[in-house]
């Protein structure tokens, strides 16, 4: 029998016994899966090629309990932007998802316990900016200008039968600036997800970390970045006593403060604005503390690279 002629045989799903349309078929190592028992499997699992049919069968069966355990799942914590973790620390479980409506999209519920490591890696994108000559034609500038964005991608490691990694973009609007306030918002956001889920013996406040981090990122950042992230976690102990610092300011909820700390809202006291100045040629902002893109003595972008 020709190739053509097998690829027309029909098809049944040995999971549920279904016949398999033209397109629908999910080949396994030893059987064929069609596409509607596919839709259960967890969107973590990325061996389904090399997996058996009798391995199949265990998989979807560990999803059905799953789905049953969700409803004892209250999630107290939500960290991220358009991909969120959900936290319920009472139970130390949490589950990574897209959607708003999730119980009905069973994620998976990873216990603490499960988690290896939480790593995220910036990776930087850069494309070049171009300007029309005289003919019409886009040409590069001289030197080349260029424009900068930043990805936070996020690799949760577990000890899981079904599969060893969970990724995802932490970003959900990227930072066109290293250092910048968005920038360390993530940075921010980053180290917090990592005190979260790891280990208990790798985690001695919680919930301190939890409100330092987040607390001082969204106290940093603009209204619309805030509302990405949802934190709602217990009060954390008192606090050892941290050495006063000198001179006032005022925070982001009015109260004027002497301290490390806003004694109205417990908001960290901002560090000084950074000075920048070129470090191809030397020039120097009007505004040191809110340079430009771009040098426009030289060209050279502005970075973290140029701070004082």
């Amino acid at each position: 029998m020709s190739i053509f002629g097998k690829m027309f045989d029909k098809k049944v799903c040995d999971i549920c016994g279904g016949d398999i349309g033209l397109l629908g078929n999910r080949k396994l190592s030893d059987g064929n899966l069609c596409k509607d028992c596919a839709k259960k499997l967890s969107p973590w699992m990325t061996d389904r090629r090399q997996s058996s049919v009798e391995e199949i069968r265990q998989h979807l069966a560990y999803r059905e309990q799953n789905y049953r355990m969700l409803a004892s799942v209250h999630p107290t914590t939500v960290l991220g932007g358009n991909t969120k973790v959900y936290i319920d620390e009472a139970a130390g479980k949490f589950f990574v998802t897209r959607s708003t409506n999730w119980r009905d999209t069973n994620p998976d519920i990873i216990d603490f316990s499960q988690v290896i490591d939480v790593q995220t890696e910036v990776t930087e994108h850069r494309t070049e900016e171009y300007h029309r000559d005289r003919e019409g034609r886009n040409v590069s500038f001289n030197p080349p200008r260029y424009r900068f964005s930043y990805e936070f991608e996020t690799k949760i490691l577990v000890d899981s039968p079904y599969f060893n990694e969970i990724p995802f973009e932490l970003t959900d609007t990227r930072p066109e600036r290293r250092g910048s306030e968005e920038y360390r918002y993530y940075e921010q956001l980053a180290d917090a997800l990592h005190d979260t889920l790891m280990p208990a013996n790798a985690r001695p406040n919680l919930a301190q970390s939890i409100t330092e981090a987040i607390g001082q990122a969204v106290a940093s950042i603009n209204a619309n970045a805030a509302q990405n992230v949802v934190v709602n976690v217990p009060k954390p102990a008192p606090k050892p006593a941290q050495p006063a610092a000198t001179g006032e300011w005022t925070c982001a909820c009015g109260a004027v403060n002497s301290g490390n700390f806003c004694t109205h809202c417990g908001a960290k006291r901002p560090e000084p604005k950074k000075v920048f100045r070129c470090d191809k040629c030397g020039w120097t902002p009007e505004d040191p503390t809110n340079p430009p893109k771009f040098c426009p003595n030289c060209g050279d972008p502005f970075n973290a690279g140029d701070a004082l």
